[in-house]
Parts: structure tokens; C-alpha cells; sequence
């Protein structure tokens, strides 16, 4: 195994771009799928496709954390402080722009469909910057109607790369010595499968996920430590290597405990929701199981990605760069062209394929312009100056993960 901080980790880069075409696919599922609230919800939805989301709906948004992890790790040769400004910059600049600009027509087609507000689109977006409006009270935050939607995970990694980073030093020595360097990876696995099964006991009934930041403790609870652990975890290279040869074992915890999650939600243990609240066994082994199935499917999809892409390819140099542009764009793009194609009332075999479609395109036109604009390539978090089109070294790949 390429030992990790010596070389490039392409394995890293496809990883982020495969998590965030899976994100792109999950949300334009939440158009479709039943029972699932979201912004916009298609005449057309369907119960079956909450199994199929169920797949990834547990644990995609941790892996990115975790992704974003590794890769702050193998930054080698900046500071804490450099990394926090320009952490920072590639952050909150595009949170900023996206909550001004790219997630209004989210907000203004939501009101719409609810029949909330009348029609003027720039007259609504007046009022959505406005901290003091008064138009949908009810749906105000502190700072009025201005929201992140999608874009929550920024705000998060930010949060979480904050704290981590006074930490780095502390950490690094902590990892190189003699007592850590002896953990076995087995036990370290545990230790977090364990971790995240206490943390959905204690936080997963109180706090449902809000995606506020300031009250979201249960999902506070299992992302920072993923966080953490995924930056442990690239500084112990046999923990990764111990990942990888044992990547077809993963594969099968993850699928078992994924079939014990849609049996439960199909009614297959019909008493288990009495039994939950009645006895500490249960309520043990459902958590073991929930944890099991979040940890399986990360160390699963890394260790496939560490055992068969962990090498250049030439769609890299495009998705790299790409990837925060086409994040901040696509949900907006599917609730735009969704509320158009609505009124034709299209069979759902049909509508669904040309709604991914113009989403698609609409990423490749967006960034296509993103990128030949210098303002807009600062406010989507994109480099700016000479040599900004190359392939980034290894130092800027793995910072291009935040």
C-alpha cells in the first residue's frame, strides 16, 4: 500500500467525487420518494424507493466528513493558520454566495408550491435578503428567511476543521507513538462502531436532525467523531491497509446489516418497536446494528477505492475543481427544473431520467462559466490566479477536500 502523506491519494479524490454524484442521485430521490418531506415533492412518488435510499441515507454524509478528514491529514506543509484562512475562504465564501444567490429559487419555489407567495421571482428574492421582512414569519430563523439549505455541510466542515486544527500537532505525536502505533485496527474500528452506538442511544431519540448547526446534537454527535477518527485514521497506514485486505468482509457486515434495516422497516419483526422501548438488550442490539451498518459501508467503499482506484485518470482533472461548484448548484437545479417540467405531467420512467439529465447539464453549464470568471471561481471556493486549470499537487488535492 501507498503509505499515506509519500504520494498523491487518487483513491481520495475518487472517493469525493463518487460520494458527491451518490448526493446528487439521493436528492433528486427526494423528489420521488413517499413519506419523505423535502422542498418540492413530485404527483409521483413511490414507497419502494425509500428502501433503495436507505442504502446510503444512513451513512453518505458521514463518509464525506470522513473524506475530508483524510485528506486534511495529509496535508503536509502548511500551518494551522494558513490552513484555517484558507479553510475559511473555501468555505464561507461559497456558503455566503449560495445562501444569497444560489438557494433563493429553492426558497421561492417551496412558497410557491405551497401557494405561500404569489409570483415575482426578484420581488421575493428583496424580501428573502431582507432580515427584518415580515413575508412567511413563520418560517424565520434569527437572520429572517435566509437559509443554507443543501449547503449545510459547509458550515459543518468548517466548524469541525476549527476545532481540529489546533489539535493537529497533538495529534500527529499521539499517532507516532510506540502505544498508538500498537492498536490493532480491529480494536481501533470497534472503539468507533462502539462510540457511534452510544451516541444514537443517548442523542438520536432527543435531538432529530435539524441541519441548524446550534441545536443539532445527534448529528454534531456522529459526524465530529467520524471526523476525528477519519484524521486518525490516515495516519495510521496499517489501520488503512487492515481496511483494504479486508474490504469483501466489510462488503458482507454492511449488506447483512442494511437487509436487517429494511426487514425492520418492511415489518418483518413486527414486536421489535415494543420490545425497543421495554428491554436495554433491544434497544443494544439495534444500536449495535445501526452502528455497524454507518461503519461497514465506509471502510467497505474505502477499501474498495484504496484497492482498485488508487491511480490517475484523466476525469479527475475535470472533477476535482468541479466538485464544490457542481455541490453548490445541482440541488437548485433539480427544484427548478422539476417545478417546470411538473405541469407536463410526464410518466415517472420518463420524467425522472430527463430531470437528472438537465440537472447534469445544468452542473456542466454552470461550472463551465464558474470557471472562466474569476469573481465567481473566489465565490464558489475555486482558486484563482495563474495555473488554476492544472491538476493540483498532492498538498492542494487534499485541501480541495473541504
Amino acid at each position: 500500500m501507498t503509505q499515506p502523506g509519500t504520494q498523491r491519494r487518487y483513491d481520495i479524490d475518487w472517493l469525493r467525487t463518487l460520494a458527491f454524484a451518490v448526493l446528487i442521485l439521493y436528492h433528486l430521490g427526494m423528489y420521488y420518494v413517499a413519506d419523505w418531506g423535502w422542498h418540492l415533492k413530485s404527483g409521483q412518488t413511490s414507497e419502494w424507493l425509500q428502501n433503495l435510499m436507505m442504502l446510503t441515507a444512513p451513512w453518505r454524509m458521514s463518509l464525506l466528513f470522513f473524506i475530508s478528514a483524510l485528506a486534511l491529514a495529509l496535508v503536509q506543509r502548511r500551518g494551522g493558520l494558513q490552513l484555517a484562512g484558507l479553510r475559511s475562504r473555501r468555505l464561507l465564501v461559497p456558503l455566503l454566495f449560495g445562501m444569497f444567490v444560489i438557494v433563493v429559487p429553492q426558497v421561492y419555489i417551496e412558497a410557491r408550491s405551497q401557494d405561500l407567495v404569489g409570483p415575482g421571482f426578484f420581488r421575493f428574492w428583496g424580501q428573502y435578503i431582507n432580515p427584518r421582512t415580515d413575508l412567511l414569519s413563520e418560517h424565520h430563523t434569527p437572520i429572517g428567511l435566509l437559509t443554507w439549505n443543501h449547503l449545510w455541510f459547509l458550515p459543518y466542515l468548517w466548524l469541525y476543521s476549527l476545532l481540529l486544527l489546533p489539535l493537529r500537532n497533538p495529534l500527529r505525536r499521539l499517532s507516532r507513538g510506540g502505544g498508538f502505533q500498537r492498536i490493532p485496527p480491529l480494536a481501533a474500528i470497534a472503539a468507533a462502531v462502539l462510540v457511534l452506538m452510544l451516541v444514537w442511544l443517548c442523542l438520536h431519540a432527543r435531538f432529530p436532525s435539524t441541519h441548524a448547526l446550534l441545536d443539532d446534537w445527534y448529528n454534531h454527535g456522529r459526524y465530529l467523531p467520524v471526523f476525528v477518527f477519519g484524521y486518525l485514521f490516515a495516519l495510521q497506514p496499517h489501520w488503512w491497509q487492515f481496511v483494504i485486505d479486508r474490504r469483501r468482509a466489510f462488503l458482507c457486515l454492511a449488506v447483512a446489516c442494511y437487509l436487517l434495516i429494511i426487514a425492520d422497516r418492511n415489518g418483518i419483526f413486527p414486536t421489535l418497536e415494543a420490545d425497543f422501548d421495554a428491554y436495554l438488550e433491544v434497544r443494544l442490539m439495534v444500536g449495535a446494528v445501526v452502528a455497524l451498518n454507518h461503519w461497514a459501508w465506509i471502510f467497505c467503499v474505502v477499501g474498495y477505492a484504496g484497492r482498485y482506484l488508487n491511480r490517475p485518470n484523466p476525469l479527475l482533472r475535470y472533477a476535482n475543481p468541479a466538485i464544490l461548484p457542481w455541490y453548490m448548484l445541482h440541488q437548485t437545479l433539480i427544484i427548478v427544473f422539476a417545478w417546470w417540467l411538473k405541469p407536463l405531467a410526464l410518466p415517472l420512467g420518463f420524467e425522472a431520467p430527463v430531470l437528472l439529465a438537465l440537472t447534469v447539464a445544468g452542473c456542466l453549464g454552470g461550472y463551465a462559466v464558474i470557471r472562466r470568471v474569476s469573481v465567481l471561481r473566489w465565490l464558489c471556493g475555486m482558486s484563482v490566479g495563474k495555473g488554476r486549470e492544472t491538476i493540483p499537487g498532492p498538498e492542494l488535492s487534499r485541501q480541495a477536500a473541504g
